[in-house]
């Protein structure tokens, strides 16, 4: 037995908690009419997920709660609890008991409780599906709806056998799977109208991202050029400002150094120039003994005059003798006239030039050879003339000459003695002035030795300023280089991005980056410039936001195509899951229905005592009726209905019997407790084939007579060894078979109270 309690509380006429223990295999609930007892009957289907008000004989989710009575208020909600036994897990939960409870409250909201977990409605139909359990069919069978199974379609009867033979769920599962295909289906439609939308936009990025990628693919070549250019340049650089500061330094120490001897030089120079008498004293020195010299000129003059005397003097005789031989011509060649002249003239001339006293007394001596030479020349060849005079004669003037000889010769001496005084004068004026212009001198030499170092000084700082120049001007280069490096590196970071600065690694030679003609690098810089030209040229630098765009839109676009195809794989999933449904449902079906057509055969037999009774699957018809067919006139209709008429895919279940001991064929020409019988045959066949775990009859014997009832009974207990029976009744033949009867009485308070009397106690009661 799976079916333990039932728990009503507040619903319809059950205004009290009332509580109804399932612990035998049939169970009867009997009371007068209006006491209630077949609202245990709807507490099951509300229980168990029922959503039609109206099967529940209300209209209202309020009319569902119990609404009062003169002396008892009315309550504000109501609910059913319904409990289960799943040691032997008939439902798919682990669980020893499964507890289903509904509320409903008067603003018409339900909740749905699973051991005491709030659920969904969908949790617990699907749960009791598996179990054969709904809130309707042919385990819930009343009065009204007990010859339903016969006045239906063969469409909606075969919905029934479905649910008689606990396929249910795979109806379930096909009509989810049919809207989720028609979901997926809707959605395919959504997500390809999308892709179509965003195709044009996605189409025009393509291109733009084509430029990108030319642009990228410039923008890689130009960090290529970049990452050897800069290495080149700062290798350059590098190399020329360390050379520079190298060779700057020494260069600047010996300016230093020059600048400091310059300045020693200058000192010494400017020293000389301050006020210094040596020069006027060596000057006035030098005006004192050309005065003196002059002076000693002069007397060196009278004593050559003098000496001239003296030598006329001791030739008088011979001057005698020519007065005496007056008319005697002496020629004289004047050629030897001429050459005396230019060596008396040259003498002159060296005596104006020496400054010595010894060395111009020495000039004068020899213009006197010269004279006395020239004369001694003409007087000698005279001589032998001069033999022919008178002694007394040549006695009288050699005596003339002797006396005037004699004075001249004292002069002579006192000229001597001039001349010495002066000479000695000459000398110590001389000495001084030698001494002084040896000083002097000396001075000039150290002056001309500061000149002459002022002048190498500044040779040499010229050269070292033209090699520092030279290098500073290597140094303004380098650095006028290094401002384009530094600005060109920072136009590269933004124009061919992080690559570009990346050349530390980049391995070059130094040696051929220094000896490399400077026109390379120059080309090098021409050609970036180029492709800088033709990036900016192509509408931007990197265009990161279109490739930002570009890649959104891709990305949307495959994720909407993978989209598409996982919607179109779980269509084609879902679409084979519902044919496989179909295909399992209708091998299912076919299989059940035979077994149910045994069944119903043999209990349409024992009901009726014969005859023959048959279950087969048709082909139902359909017509289709236009909507201005309605206008048209009764015999028109009757043409286009057979005109319409077609054949339904789908295949129903038709009912065929035939009574015993009559001709009587076919459900039309039962009476109606040959329905109601032949309708419990087959409702009870169908519980047999797959039987649910109870079923609740209500009062679906009323209208059998006593001996069907009979019979009715022998089919309770036969089905009863199947599944559990809840009986609502009047008839005694079909309490009689229950183990446990439920009373159900109202009082004056309106509601609805429970008696329980359970047979087996009440036989030892009765004993």
């Amino acid at each position: 037995m799976y079916l333990k309690s039932l728990e009503i509380s507040g619903f319809k006429s059950f205004g009290k908690k009332a509580n109804l223990e399932f612990n035998s295999s049939v169970s009867a609930i009997v009371g007068p009419n209006g006491s209630g007892k077949s609202n245990v009957a709807e507490a099951f289907r509300f229980v168990l997920g029922e959503q039609s008000i109206k099967s529940m004989r209300g209209k209202r989710g309020e009319d569902l709660i119990f609404n009062g009575s003169q002396t008892v208020p009315r309550g504000n909600r109501s609910s059913v609890k319904i409990v289960f036994d799943n040691t032997k897990r008939f439902l798919d939960i682990d669980f020893d008991e499964v507890i289903v409870e509904r509320h409903v409250h008067r603003d018409g909201t339900n909740q749905y409780f699973l051991n005491k977990s709030v659920v969904r409605l969908k949790d617990i139909s699907e749960l009791l599906a598996k179990a054969n359990i709904g809130s309707s069919g042919h385990h819930m069978i009343s009065q009204g709806e007990a010859d339903k199974i016969l006045n239906v379609n063969s469409k909606e009867r075969r919905v029934m056998v479905e649910e008689a033979l606990g396929l249910k769920i795979y109806q379930y599962k096909r009509i989810v799977s049919e809207k989720k295909l028609e979901k997926v289906q809707k959605n395919i439609e959504e997500v390809q109208s999308l892709r179509k939308e965003n195709a044009p936009h996605l189409k025009f990025l393509k291109r733009q991202i084509n430029k990108i990628e030319k642009t990228l693919e410039m923008r890689k070549d130009l960090g290529v050029l970049y990452r050897e250019y800069f290495k080149r340049e700062k290798t350059y650089i590098d190399y020329w400002q360390e050379k520079n500061i190298k060779e700057k330094k020494p260069l600047i120490e010996k300016l230093a150094e020059l600048e400091l001897k310059a300045q020693e030089a200058k000192n010494v120079l400017e020293n000389a120039q301050k006020e210094d008498n040596r020069p006027t004293e060596l000057n006035d020195l030098k005006f004192q003994l050309n005065e003196l010299r002059k002076e000693k000129d002069q007397t060196t003059f009278k004593l050559g005059r003098v000496e001239g005397i003296i030598s006329a003097l001791e030739n008088t005789f011979v001057e005698e003798i020519k007065r005496d031989n007056s008319n005697e011509v002496i020629e004289v060649d004047l050629e030897e006239i001429k050459e005396l002249e230019l060596d008396i003239s040259s003498q002159i001339k060296l005596i104006h030039n020496l400054e010595d006293i010894s060395q111009i007394r020495e000039a004068l001596a020899k213009i006197k050879d010269s004279f006395s030479q020239f004369i001694s020349r003409y007087l000698i060849a005279r001589s032998s003339s001069l033999e022919d005079k008178p002694v007394e004669l040549l006695k009288k003037v050699e005596d003339e000459s002797t006396k005037k000889i004699e004075e001249q010769k004292i002069e002579k001496k006192e000229i001597e003695k001039q001349i010495k005084e002066l000479a000695e004068k000459e000398n110590i004026i001389l000495e001084k002035y030698n001494s002084l212009k040896t000083v002097i001198e000396k001075d000039k030499d150290l002056n001309k030795d500061a000149e002459l170092a002022v002048l190498e000084i500044v040779a040499q700082q010229t050269e070292h300023n033209a090699m520092l120049n030279s290098l500073r001007n290597i140094e303004e280069r380098a650095s006028f280089a290094d401002e384009n490096y530094k600005k060109e590196l920072n136009e590269s970071y933004i124009i061919a991005g992080r690559d570009a600065v990346q050349f530390k690694d980049l391995e070059l030679e130094e040696e051929k980056i220094i000896n490399e003609d400077r026109q390379n690098q120059v080309d090098r810089l021409k050609k970036i410039e180029r492709i800088k030209v033709l990036i900016e040229d192509s509408g931007g630098l990197s265009g990161e936001d279109v490739v930002k765009e570009y890649e959104e839109a891709s990305k949307r676009d495959e994720f909407l195509n993978k989209e598409i195809e996982d919607l179109e794989k779980t269509a084609q999933s879902l679409l084979k899951l519902i044919n496989e449904l179909k295909e399992k449902l209708e091998i299912e079906f076919r299989n059940g229905l035979e077994k149910i057509n045994s069944q119903f055969k043999e209990f349409f037999i024992l009901m009726f005592g014969g005859g023959k009774a048959n279950l087969s699957l048709v082909r139902e018809k359909i017509f289709k009726i236009k909507k201005d067919d309605f206008n048209v006139s009764d015999e028109e209709l009757v043409n286009e209905v057979e005109n319409e008429e077609s054949k339904s895919d789908e295949l129903g279940v038709e009912v065929d019997v035939i009574l015993p001991n009559k001709k009587t064929k076919g459900l039309q020409m039962l009476s109606g407790g040959e329905r109601s019988l032949t309708s419990i045959a087959l409702l009870f066949a169908m519980s047999q084939v797959s039987p649910p775990p109870f079923i609740i009859l209500d009062e679906t014997d009323a209208a059998l007579d006593e001996a069907n009832s009979k019979k009715y009974g022998d089919m309770i207990e036969k089905l009863s060894s199947h599944s559990q029976l809840i009986l609502i009744t009047h008839n005694r033949e079909t309490m009689s078979r229950a183990n446990i009867l439920y009373g159900v009485t109202m009082g004056s308070d309106g509601i609805s109270k429970l008696l329980s009397v359970q047979f087996a106690e009440a036989v030892k009661v009765a004993k």
